[in-house]
Protein backbone atom coordinates (compact mmCIF):
# COMPACT_ATOMS: atom_id res chain seq x y z
CA UNK A 1 0.00 0.00 0.00
CA UNK A 2 1.35 3.41 -0.98
CA UNK A 3 2.24 5.58 1.98
CA UNK A 4 0.58 8.96 2.43
CA UNK A 5 3.48 11.06 3.71
CA UNK A 6 1.29 14.14 4.06
CA UNK A 7 -1.02 12.30 6.46
CA UNK A 8 2.00 11.01 8.36
CA UNK A 9 3.25 14.58 8.76
CA UNK A 10 -0.15 15.79 9.91
CA UNK A 11 -0.33 12.98 12.46
CA UNK A 12 3.13 13.87 13.78
CA UNK A 13 2.14 17.53 14.08
CA UNK A 14 -1.06 16.55 15.92
CA UNK A 15 1.00 14.51 18.38
CA UNK A 16 2.93 17.64 19.38
CA UNK A 17 -0.08 18.97 21.27
CA UNK A 18 0.75 22.57 20.47
CA UNK A 19 4.43 22.28 21.37
CA UNK A 20 6.76 23.91 18.81
CA UNK A 21 9.96 21.84 18.60
CA UNK A 22 13.01 22.88 16.60
CA UNK A 23 13.26 21.72 13.00
CA UNK A 24 16.08 22.04 10.49
CA UNK A 25 14.64 22.44 6.99
CA UNK A 26 16.88 21.63 4.07
CA UNK A 27 15.95 23.99 1.25
CA UNK A 28 17.03 23.85 -2.37
CA UNK A 29 15.78 27.38 -3.19
CA UNK A 30 13.53 30.22 -2.11
CA UNK A 31 10.54 29.34 -4.31
CA UNK A 32 10.40 25.74 -3.05
CA UNK A 33 10.75 26.82 0.57
CA UNK A 34 8.00 29.46 0.42
CA UNK A 35 4.95 27.21 0.70
CA UNK A 36 6.79 24.74 2.94
CA UNK A 37 7.65 27.46 5.46
CA UNK A 38 4.06 28.66 5.37
CA UNK A 39 2.95 25.19 6.48
CA UNK A 40 5.67 24.47 9.03
CA UNK A 41 6.40 27.68 10.91
CA UNK A 42 3.14 27.51 12.86
CA UNK A 43 4.10 24.12 14.28
CA UNK A 44 7.91 24.24 14.49
CA UNK A 45 10.69 26.67 15.25
CA UNK A 46 12.27 26.42 11.82
CA UNK A 47 15.83 27.03 10.71
CA UNK A 48 16.58 26.82 6.99
CA UNK A 49 19.70 24.92 5.95
CA UNK A 50 21.12 25.84 2.55
CA UNK A 51 23.27 22.89 1.46
CA UNK A 52 23.21 22.29 -2.30
CA UNK A 53 26.60 21.22 -3.71
CA UNK A 54 24.84 19.88 -6.80
CA UNK A 55 24.04 23.38 -8.09
CA UNK A 56 26.27 24.69 -10.84
CA UNK A 57 27.71 26.97 -11.92
CA UNK A 58 28.67 28.68 -8.68
CA UNK A 59 27.02 31.92 -9.83
CA UNK A 60 23.70 30.06 -9.96
CA UNK A 61 24.31 28.69 -6.47
CA UNK A 62 24.96 32.19 -5.13
CA UNK A 63 21.92 33.62 -6.92
CA UNK A 64 19.62 31.01 -5.40
CA UNK A 65 21.18 31.51 -1.97
CA UNK A 66 20.61 35.26 -2.18
CA UNK A 67 16.97 34.72 -3.14
CA UNK A 68 16.52 32.30 -0.25
CA UNK A 69 17.95 34.86 2.17
CA UNK A 70 15.82 37.64 0.65
CA UNK A 71 12.69 35.55 1.19
CA UNK A 72 13.59 34.88 4.83
CA UNK A 73 14.13 38.60 5.32
CA UNK A 74 10.61 39.27 4.07
CA UNK A 75 9.07 36.50 6.21
CA UNK A 76 10.41 37.83 9.51
CA UNK A 77 12.98 37.08 12.18
CA UNK A 78 11.44 33.89 13.59
CA UNK A 79 13.06 31.68 10.91
CA UNK A 80 16.71 30.82 11.41
CA UNK A 81 19.47 30.44 8.81
CA UNK A 82 22.28 27.92 8.55
CA UNK A 83 24.54 27.58 5.54
CA UNK A 84 27.13 25.06 4.48
CA UNK A 85 29.77 26.29 2.05
CA UNK A 86 29.71 25.59 -1.65
CA UNK A 87 31.17 22.08 -1.74
CA UNK A 88 30.66 21.10 -5.37
CA UNK A 89 33.48 18.55 -5.10
CA UNK A 90 31.18 16.32 -3.03
CA UNK A 91 28.72 16.13 -5.91
CA UNK A 92 31.44 15.69 -8.52
CA UNK A 93 32.81 12.74 -6.54
CA UNK A 94 29.95 10.54 -7.79
CA UNK A 95 27.93 12.41 -10.43
CA UNK A 96 30.16 11.98 -13.52
CA UNK A 97 29.94 8.21 -13.15
CA UNK A 98 26.16 8.54 -13.41
CA UNK A 99 26.09 11.02 -16.29
CA UNK A 100 23.85 8.80 -18.43
CA UNK A 101 21.28 8.29 -15.69
CA UNK A 102 17.86 9.80 -16.45
CA UNK A 103 16.51 12.62 -14.32
CA UNK A 104 15.02 10.99 -11.23
CA UNK A 105 17.39 8.00 -11.54
CA UNK A 106 20.34 6.82 -9.48
CA UNK A 107 22.21 10.13 -9.72
CA UNK A 108 19.26 11.97 -8.18
CA UNK A 109 18.90 9.34 -5.44
CA UNK A 110 22.58 9.76 -4.56
CA UNK A 111 22.10 13.54 -4.56
CA UNK A 112 19.10 13.28 -2.20
CA UNK A 113 21.10 11.05 0.13
CA UNK A 114 24.11 13.40 0.12
CA UNK A 115 22.05 16.46 0.99
CA UNK A 116 19.84 14.76 3.57
CA UNK A 117 22.78 13.07 5.30
CA UNK A 118 24.39 16.48 5.71
CA UNK A 119 21.11 17.94 6.97
CA UNK A 120 20.78 15.17 9.55
CA UNK A 121 24.42 15.64 10.59
CA UNK A 122 23.89 19.39 11.03
CA UNK A 123 20.66 18.75 12.94
CA UNK A 124 22.54 16.42 15.27
CA UNK A 125 25.43 18.86 15.75
CA UNK A 126 23.16 21.82 16.50
CA UNK A 127 20.61 19.96 18.63
CA UNK A 128 17.53 20.09 16.42
CA UNK A 129 14.72 17.72 17.33
CA UNK A 130 13.51 17.25 13.74
CA UNK A 131 14.74 17.70 10.21
CA UNK A 132 13.11 17.53 6.79
CA UNK A 133 13.47 18.91 3.25
CA UNK A 134 11.60 21.03 0.71
CA UNK A 135 12.44 18.58 -2.10
CA UNK A 136 9.04 16.85 -2.09
CA UNK A 137 7.22 20.07 -3.04
CA UNK A 138 8.40 19.65 -6.63
CA UNK A 139 6.15 17.66 -8.99
CA UNK A 140 9.39 16.36 -10.52
CA UNK A 141 10.57 14.72 -7.27
CA UNK A 142 9.28 11.33 -6.16
CA UNK A 143 8.18 11.71 -2.54
CA UNK A 144 8.87 8.03 -1.82
CA UNK A 145 12.51 8.43 -2.85
CA UNK A 146 12.95 11.69 -0.94
CA UNK A 147 11.45 10.28 2.24
CA UNK A 148 13.40 7.05 2.00
CA UNK A 149 16.62 9.09 1.90
CA UNK A 150 15.46 11.22 4.82
CA UNK A 151 14.50 8.19 6.88
CA UNK A 152 17.91 6.57 6.31
CA UNK A 153 19.71 9.80 7.24
CA UNK A 154 17.65 10.15 10.40
CA UNK A 155 18.47 6.61 11.47
CA UNK A 156 22.14 7.14 10.72
CA UNK A 157 22.47 10.28 12.84
CA UNK A 158 19.79 9.66 15.45
CA UNK A 159 17.60 12.65 14.59
CA UNK A 160 13.86 12.45 13.94
CA UNK A 161 12.98 12.88 10.28
CA UNK A 162 9.64 14.55 9.52
CA UNK A 163 8.00 12.63 6.69
CA UNK A 164 6.30 14.93 4.20
CA UNK A 165 4.94 15.32 0.72
CA UNK A 166 4.72 19.07 0.39
CA UNK A 167 3.24 18.97 -3.10
CA UNK A 168 0.01 17.67 -1.55
CA UNK A 169 -2.79 20.12 -0.69
CA UNK A 170 -1.73 22.24 -3.68
CA UNK A 171 1.69 22.85 -2.18
CA UNK A 172 3.38 23.31 -5.53
CA UNK A 173 0.65 25.67 -6.76
CA UNK A 174 1.00 27.65 -3.54
CA UNK A 175 4.75 27.92 -4.10
CA UNK A 176 4.06 29.42 -7.53
CA UNK A 177 1.64 31.93 -6.03
CA UNK A 178 4.07 32.94 -3.28
CA UNK A 179 6.95 33.19 -5.74
CA UNK A 180 4.92 35.67 -7.77
CA UNK A 181 3.88 37.57 -4.64
CA UNK A 182 7.48 37.91 -3.43
CA UNK A 183 8.88 38.28 -6.97
CA UNK A 184 11.29 35.40 -6.46
CA UNK A 185 13.67 34.17 -9.13
CA UNK A 186 12.56 30.75 -10.37
CA UNK A 187 15.24 28.69 -12.03
CA UNK A 188 14.45 26.51 -15.05
CA UNK A 189 16.48 23.46 -14.01
CA UNK A 190 16.92 21.47 -10.81
CA UNK A 191 20.50 22.40 -10.08
CA UNK A 192 23.18 20.25 -11.68
CA UNK A 193 24.16 20.68 -15.30
CA UNK A 194 22.89 17.17 -16.05
CA UNK A 195 19.36 18.32 -15.17
CA UNK A 196 19.84 21.47 -17.24
CA UNK A 197 20.74 19.38 -20.29
CA UNK A 198 17.61 17.28 -19.78
CA UNK A 199 15.30 20.23 -19.07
Amino acid sequence: MKRDFNKEMEAEIASLGGRRPTLLLHSCCGPCSSAVLERLREHFRVTVLYYNPNIEPEEEYLHRKAEQQRLLGMLGEDIGWLECGYDHASFEAFAPGMAEEPEGGKRCLACFAMRLNETAAQAKTHGFEYFTTTLSVSPHKNAENVNRAGEAAGERYGVKYLYADFKKKNGYLRSLQLSAEYELYRQNYCGCLYSKTMA
